[in-house]
């Protein structure tokens, strides 16, 4: 069985880190440069940097924020915001990101997965979803440009096509649930997690360790990420290793 994985995540904004509730209410959180170093040296697994309004700006990733926070790293990093093209993800990689995530991009051109996945290798891409119930698809619709924007798709079913298209890893996040601190969607990432044959990162609801407890084992996610209950200290990355570790559940 492969460890789970603890994962902060630094939703950046105007060079910022933010964050929000259900993507909009968004209050400043710190410095990326600064708080990637405390995660590193705090135990992170790996660090997801997603400029978070870059597709919404019609704008590329800022590089230079990219390349000082990947300095601070001796971790996995994974990158993600108006990434368009296979240049500019040779942009982010160059930087010293490990991989690139995407989003908008990947729903509105999919071979750009592809081009990807054959050029750096499955590894190197991660197709996130930005997921939210919809009663009337009686599932969970695709929404994208930062959660803005409702699409036809239904998440499990863009799932399985990332992962035909070549995706290595998942980030699924449940808008539903984001930044409300009452629990992962255990649903939502379970129905993906047997869907597809690749990690799936969980995101969205952690408000303490017993809710990552909860999404490896009864979500059957891979890794999790968190934001807020780590930006603010609520909780450490050491403590919720520590708590996996006494559930017996395997972490690095």
């Amino acid at each position: 069985m492969l460890t789970k994985r603890i994962i902060p995540c630094l939703d950046v904004k105007d060079g910022r880190v933010v964050k929000g509730i259900q993507f909009v209410q968004l209050q400043d959180a710190g410095d990326p440069v600064q708080m990637a170093r405390f995660y590193d040296e705090q135990g992170a697994d790996e660090l997801v940097f997603l400029d978070i309004s870059a597709s919404v700006e019609g704008r590329k990733t800022m590089l230079e924020v990219v390349q000082a926070v990947a300095a601070e790293l001796a971790i996995p990093f994974t990158v993600g915001g108006g990434i368009n093209s296979l240049e500019d993800m040779k942009g982010i990689l160059r930087t010293g990101a490990d991989k690139v995530s995407l989003n908008t991009a990947a729903v509105k051109s999919p071979n750009l997965i592809t081009e990807g996945a054959n050029f750096f290798g499955s590894q190197c891409i991660v197709v996130a979803i930005d997921a939210k119930y919809d009663s009337e698809l009686g599932s969970w619709r695709v929404y994208t440009h930062g959660g803005r924007i409702p699409t036809d798709l239904d998440v499990i079913k863009w799932a399985r096509k990332a992962v035909e298209l070549g995706a290595g890893e998942i980030l699924l996040t449940s808008m539903d649930s984001d930044g409300e601190k009452s629990g992962f969607n255990i649903e939502l990432t379970r129905a993906v997690s047997k869907a597809v044959s690749i990690p799936v990162i969980a995101s969205g609801g952690a408000g303490c360790a017993e809710h990552f407890l909860d999404v490896f084992t009864k979500g059957k996610a891979d890794a999790a990420l968190a934001a807020s209950i780590f930006h603010y200290k609520e909780t450490s990355v050491a403590e919720v290793k520590t708590f996996l570790k006494e559930k017996e559940v395997l972490v690095r």
